[in-house]
């Protein structure tokens, strides 16, 4: 796996053969503005040898992750960090595993916690399928009950680490239209189809809808949940928002998929797929509405794309053509739905090998994960010479951020997505950034 980053106290390189090594450096928020040098020393054999490196410092500072203005959603799926350590699920010893698991999302800006309302609300087509977090059980006399003992420890696991922004709960509108319950009666699981546009959905779901907005208001979570959904027929999309909608105005809905006018105006946040989308204009009234608007690719498109085989500007590029379009952030299934032997192997079926997972056993990165994460610090830096800028009698500054909006206007309509030229692109960007933090 070329992608994944192993430590290693020593390894061996056979003669004449190369390595790569990964470097990350963590900057201290109180190091001084400068030039910082220094050397790494490789010993073999025949001697050693010195290499020597410098970090340049900027005068300005980051903020933590959890303050990042990025919102980036991947969807999480905690039953294959069990699975994969064959461990029981919500053990202990589970949530000791997730919680690092956890907090390698959170210090590349999670924001989305991802939940499940429903059991295996995408049909049971992955190798650890995501078990629903809030239990639905049919009482004998037909009346429902609901366990949230699994959500609440999930979602305050997730906050524990510093991702503490928005919850999605997933679905109203599963794949097949499918929901299982605990039938009390049997003491068996049972399924059962419910059409949004049929009475009994509507009746179901208002009784759910009303328990667990309770619940949320009890922990003080509902003002950043959203009710998620995606890619299913627009008859069936519509009719699960109405009920939604009547059922009360403070939900908010996410939904994931191509761009549909007639959504537009239902949607608290939206999210396209990457060339199904909004025009910058729409996606900019949407913010004055006061809504959010982000992207995701999956298996599709080619390129751009986070592919075991991408080239790894293309993760970096991403955030890029966010905030030259102006979206919010950007998503992704998967964070970890892994296939078998994710540390050997990153094929899944008929999808393109690394299209489910961005991260690996043992809270372990790799280069997509982390070019991914230093387009998002490219984002927040962006955002944040813009306010320094606007609040800057400098006029120079003033001129470097009108060449870098201008650069970011040949962004949003790049097509030529070679290696080669979206290089330049981040290069060009990256310049203009290094200007405007010494001017500013």
């Amino acid at each position: 796996m070329p992608d994944r980053f192993e430590t290693f106290e020593r390894f061996d390189v056979p003669g004449k053969t190369v390595r790569p090594v990964w470097l990350t450096c963590n900057i201290p928020a109180t190091t001084e503005a400068g030039i910082y040098s220094g050397t790494i020393e490789a010993n073999s054999e025949n001697g050693r040898m010195l290499l020597n490196i410098s970090i340049t410092v900027q005068n300005q500072t980051l903020p933590k992750p959890r303050e990042w203005n990025y919102r980036l959603d991947l969807w999480q799926n905690p039953w294959v960090i069990a699975e994969y350590y064959h461990v029981k699920p919500w053990s202990e010893e589970h949530k000791s595993l997730l919680k690092k698991h956890l907090q390698l999302y959170a210090d590349a800006g999670g924001t989305y916690i991802t939940t499940y309302g429903v059991h295996s609300p995408w049909g049971d087509n992955e190798y650890s399928i995501e078990g629903g977090m809030i239990e639905w059980i049919k009482n004998k006399d037909g009346t429902w009950k609901f366990n949230y003992s699994i959500f609440d420890q999930y979602v305050e696991l997730a906050m524990s680490v510093g991702i503490n922004k928005a919850i999605t709960i997933y679905t109203p509108l599963p794949w097949g239209e499918r929901f299982r319950y605990m039938n009390e009666a049997t003491g068996n699981y049972e399924y059962e189809q419910w059409l949004p546009a049929t009475a009994e959905y509507k009746k179901n779901w208002n009784i759910f809808l009303s328990n667990l907005k309770l619940h949320l208001e009890k922990k003080g979570w509902l003002e950043k949940t959203y009710l998620g959904i995606n890619e299913n027929a627009m008859e069936q999309t519509l009719a699960a928002i109405k009920v939604i909608r009547e059922h009360s105005k403070k939900w908010r809905i996410t939904y994931a998929g191509d761009w549909h006018k007639e959504l537009d105006t239902l949607l608290n946040d939206y999210c396209f797929l990457h060339g199904k989308e909004a025009s910058a204009d729409e996606v900019k009234a949407r913010a004055a509405r006061g809504m959010t608007t982000t992207f995701y690719v999956c298996c599709n498109p080619s390129y751009p794309n986070n592919f075991l085989f991408s080239p790894p500007i293309e993760g970096r590029w991403m955030s890029w053509y966010s905030i030259a379009h102006g979206y919010n952030g950007f998503l992704r299934w998967a964070y970890d739905a892994w296939p078998g032997d994710p540390m050997r192997d990153g094929r899944f079926g008929s999808w393109p090998a690394g299209d489910c997972f961005l991260v690996y056993p043992g809270a372990n990165s790799g280069i997509r994960f982390e070019k991914m994460r230093e387009g998002i610090v490219d984002y927040e830096k962006i955002t944040i010479l813009r306010k320094l800028a606007a609040g800057s009698t400098d006029r120079s500054a003033k001129d470097l951020i009108t060449s870098l909006d201008a650069h970011l206007q040949t962004i949003d309509a790049e097509k030529d997505f070679t290696e080669e030229k979206l290089k330049k692109d981040i290069e060009k960007g990256k310049e203009l950034i290094n200007q405007l933090s010494e001017k500013l």
